[in-house]
């Protein structure tokens, strides 16, 4: 648990240093965005390095990165609708299947060999 509780802040401050500066900063010289957004991966990387950490004792590498993916995917719905005011169609609903089928397939138990 502390992995995937890691993993969800850590996106969330991943999600805002790559698009917040899209709403906040749109005006702004770019080179004051890319600082903003390098300060705000620091705690992005805090937080995610932790995550990989801790989650590599217990999930494979495949069934970590699709974890982080499937999360990545959550915050990042939430905060194209709450803070951009962007309205999630149904090719959220598409992707969001296609990541459940991908956790699925990474997490399912095939002997080796098989």
């Amino acid at each position: 648990m502390p992995t995937i509780i890691l993993l969800f802040f850590s996106n969330i401050f991943m999600t805002f240093a790559w698009y917040g500066h899209l709403r906040n900063l749109n005006n702004k010289p770019l080179y004051i965005a890319i600082l903003v957004s390098w300060g705000i991966a620091f705690f992005e990387y805090m937080l995610q390095v932790p995550a990989n950490r801790l989650g590599y004792k217990i999930f494979t590498l495949g069934q970590l990165k699709i974890t982080q993916e499937i999360i990545t995917m959550i915050v990042f719905s939430g905060f194209a609708y709450f803070y951009m005011g962007k309205t999630l169609g149904m090719n959220f609903l598409y992707a969001s299947l296609c990541m459940v089928a991908a956790a699925y397939f990474i997490f399912r138990d095939i002997p080796a060999g098989s």
